[in-house]
């Protein structure tokens, strides 16, 4: 018998978890049925504020044969409860899937199916459309995958979910991976191995909202590029040196106003704007070197990505 772990982030759904798992478990059981294949949802609670943790405990008390869960001493990000749910997760094959039903759970034979008997490592889904999201949101989920295969040489698929099965190769590799910054959809196309993707409509949430904010996907594609990139930093240096051969330039245009026309140099407020604009430009390129010495600082602490405030394993297993 093969088994499957299916790893579920959660922070603040306690109005989706219960609509989640009765969909889920039609096709697990389906799955167990038609393939033989045991089943488990992993669910970790992210330090939600909610009454989150409670639901699941509940939810999990009445089904411990199918439900395992880690609750989060405080909210440490999706890459820690994704990390968290690998160094748990035992099965032969493990899913990551989102509790608001935008990843459907149909899906999953297909996945299951692509591994075992088309050899594939990996069935990945993306969208075909980004029905339904706000304009603004989607052209620059655009720009974002685009900026991230030019600056990486990745493929990352646009519009590429987190929603995925793997089996225990690629799991492994992925655990051999110890940085702290995360970042999945870099890691998942950085380790290689062989993928299939599955396309389908776009499917607005079943129940509560978003947490991800225009502007924590705005630093979530930052740490993306820093992760996977070092062409920002190159680009600081191409800019500094376009700017001093630019300013030798117009200090050679002055030297030889003043030999040929006598032109004393006048103009101060051009002159006041080109300082605030040549300072703007320099604010910016110490922000990005910033960006990337916070991230260094960060690793060299060592600290865990994540703590573990209560779990349904054992001790020895946390």
């Amino acid at each position: 018998m093969n088994d499957l772990t299916i790893i579920v982030p959660c922070f603040n759904e306690e109005n989706s978890i219960q609509n989640f798992y009765n969909e889920v478990i039609k096709t697990l059981t389906k799955l167990s049925e038609k393939h033989n294949v045991s089943s488990k949802l992993l669910f970790v609670d992210d330090g939600s504020t909610d009454n989150t943790e409670n639901v699941i405990k509940e939810l999990a008390s009445n089904h411990s044969e199918t439900i395992d869960y880690i609750v989060f001493s405080r909210n440490f990000g999706k890459e820690a409860a994704l990390l968290a749910g690998y160094k748990h997760s035992k099965a032969q094959y493990t899913v990551i899937m989102d509790v608001d039903l935008q990843d459907p759970p149909e899906l999953l034979e297909e996945m299951y199916l692509g591994i075992v008997n088309e050899g594939y490592d990996c069935v990945a889904t993306k969208r075909k459309d980004r029905k339904g999201e706000p304009i603004i949101r989607s052209f620059f989920a655009r720009i974002f995958y685009y900026i991230m295969r030019k600056f990486t040489g990745l493929p990352i698929a646009d519009g590429a979910r987190d929603f995925r099965m793997i089996n225990r190769l690629m799991l492994d590799s992925l655990l051999e991976l110890r940085e702290s910054n995360r970042f999945s959809k870099g890691l998942f196309p950085w380790i290689g191995f062989k993928t299939k993707w599955l396309e389908y409509d776009n499917i607005e949430r079943s129940r509560g909202s978003s947490k991800w904010s225009f502007f924590k996907l705005v630093f979530y594609a930052l740490d993306g590029i820093v992760a996977f990139s070092s062409l920002p930093l190159i680009a600081v240096s191409l800019f500094g040196i376009l700017f001093m051969l630019l300013s030798l330039a117009m200090i050679i245009l002055v030297i030889v106003r003043k030999i040929l026309y006598g032109d004393p140099v006048s103009g101060w407020p051009s002159l006041v704007c080109i300082i605030l604009f040549t300072s703007g430009i320099q604010y910016f390129f110490i922000g990005v070197l910033g960006f990337y010495i916070a991230k260094i600082y960060d690793e060299t602490k060592q600290r865990p990505q994540f703590i573990v405030k209560n779990s349904s394993f054992t001790k020895d297993n946390i």
